[in-house]
């Protein structure tokens, strides 16, 4: 484990604190009435690789990292007094069971990149389940959910499984788990086991056109209604926190990359955003009612605010950052990812060259984790910097299917793709990604979209923003990327994905 960094700027206030937790680390943001980061503190936390597909946290050290982080960047700022609200964002689907009087984990917290449940998916696929699953939570089976983790560990852990069934323990993913510990973490009177609707709506437990925990999908997991949270908006004063001695709202919630749409200012059914990190996840607003998922994409709710829902299709890219880490690490072609923009640009195109980046299989639209990566193209010619650009221009093939799923399912036009993360400050990338989608591209100009979404929905339950179109105006000037390149060159790169993608897979006729 690392230790803890901090930033701070010039100090206005008052302001809303976003809890950013995260997969690897702990986050906590101090964001003004202007939508800027006046000051932030993050700290690395343990990762635990038992057994190869196996990924564990220990939930316990999450929260105190977590508080940590947070109460170093209320010193930042100069004190519990100059915070209005908190809100909350986190890493999504990570299943941690507690016990209702002591408030200590059970087991390890299963993390969401955690394979262990795939034989239980595939039982239940077997059995027919998956139709059911999929028309009432709009996903898959598939053990990157709570659902499939919670019914290995009671199958796994008798002694749990009946502590679970007397009422003694508490399911929540990491949402649930700091929200009862900001409000006290014993079972007493202040205790609160909580979640909100997009945290839920990730589960295989919730139904997302009814809005509560589905008995039938409690019944195929084992799951007992009373180890679930309640489930809330995603902005409500939910409780007073206490910071030295001050009391706190904490009034937000929302699971990582449904804070980062919020953030993104994609509040129009067919605004969408892309994440571009070490995978890429991609959200629609699909609007008030829940979209039929096809394609290999997941429905999912976007936010649920004044009691209305609001929706979004999701895909995701299992590999895009980490292909330009693999170059780095495991070929030794680049020093560090920056340098991947400036090698693209020296060559006029790839030479042919394609590369498939599915290290841990394909995701959406093709949903195939047995698929591997594959490498076409190559020649005498070749050049690292053949591959480099090939490994860029992955990221946004991969993106463009996406895209093109989701206007098949949606039926709404794309006037404008928003982007964040790590890889969106390539510029070559975000220019060919432009150019392959043929409509704008638009990088935030702040980018720290996903603590911004945590805050946005907090600082709109307490009075600090009026209402979307006040935080809209916060957004600044993106960075726009314009298509340069023309529609049937584009389209001609595109086919020679496609077609490498099915010799690998057979999927595309």
């Amino acid at each position: 484990m690392t230790g803890m960094t901090t930033m701070t700027a010039t100090l206005g206030g008052p302001f809303i604190l976003a809890l950013d937790q995260g997969t690897t680390g702990c986050r906590a943001l101090a964001i003004d009435h202007s939508g800027q980061v006046a000051a932030t503190s993050q700290r690395e936390f343990t990762q635990f690789y038992p057994r190869p597909g196996w990924v564990e946290h220990d939930a316990s050290e999450i929260w105190a990292v977590q508080r940590a982080v947070m109460e170093d960047t209320v010193a930042k700022v100069g004190g519990a007094k100059r915070i209005a609200a908190i809100g909350i964002t986190n890493q999504r689907e990570t299943t941690v069971v507690w016990d209702r009087v002591t408030g200590q984990p059970l087991c390890p917290a299963v993390v969401w990149q955690c394979r262990r449940s795939t034989a239980l998916c595939e039982r239940l696929k077997d059995a027919g389940a998956e139709t059911m699953v999929r028309a009432r939570t709009g996903l898959l089976l598939d053990p990157y959910f709570s659902g499939t983790k919670l019914t290995w560990l009671f199958e796994n852990d008798p002694a749990l499984k009946s502590k679970a069934e007397r009422g003694d323990a508490l399911f929540g993913t990491v949402d649930s788990w700091l929200l009862w510990n900001l409000s006290g973490g014993t079972a007493g009177a202040n205790a609160r086991h909580l979640t909100d609707s997009t945290n839920a709506s990730r589960t295989l437990l919730f139904n997302i056109h009814t809005g509560d925990w589905d008995d039938d999908l409690l019944a195929l997991f084992g799951v007992p209604r009373a180890l679930l949270p309640t489930v809330v908006p995603s902005s409500q004063r939910y409780f007073n926190t206490v910071i030295d001695g001050v009391e706190i709202p904490v009034a937000g919630v929302a699971g990582d990359q449904q804070a980062a749409l919020f953030g993104q200012g994609c509040y129009a059914p067919g605004d969408a955003k892309n994440t571009y990190g070490t995978g890429c996840f991609l959200l629609m607003n699909t609007g008030h009612t829940p979209p039929i998922p096809s394609h290999g994409l997941l429905a999912t709710v976007a936010w649920n605010l004044h009691g209305q829902t609001t929706y979004a299709l999701e895909g995701s890219v299992f590999v895009a950052g980490a292909a330009i880490q693999w170059l780095r690490d495991g070929l030794g072609l680049i020093e560090k990812a920056s340098d991947t923009q400036a090698l693209a640009q020296s060559v006029p195109d790839t030479g042919g060259v394609y590369f498939v980046p599915a290290f841990t299989g394909l995701g959406a639209p093709y949903w195939q984790p047995e698929a591997r990566g594959m490498i076409t193209g190559l020649t005498r010619g070749t050049t690292r910097a053949h591959l480099v650009r090939a490994a860029l221009e992955a990221i946004a093939y991969q993106t463009r299917d996406i895209i093109g799923a989701m206007a098949q399912t949606a039926g709404l036009p794309l006037p404008r793709l928003r982007v964040d993360g790590g890889a969106a400050g390539n510029d070559f990338l975000l220019q060919f990604q432009a150019d392959l989608l043929q409509i704008p591209v638009a990088r935030a100009a702040v980018g720290e979209t996903t603590a911004l979404g945590a805050a946005f929905l907090a600082g709109l339950a307490v009075g600090f923003w009026k209402d979307q179109d006040e935080i809209a105006a916060l957004r600044g000037a993106d960075v726009t990327f314009t298509p340069q390149m023309p529609d049937t060159e584009c389209e001609a790169l595109y086919q020679g994905w496609r077609q490498t993608v099915a010799y690998q897979t057979g999927l595309i006729r």
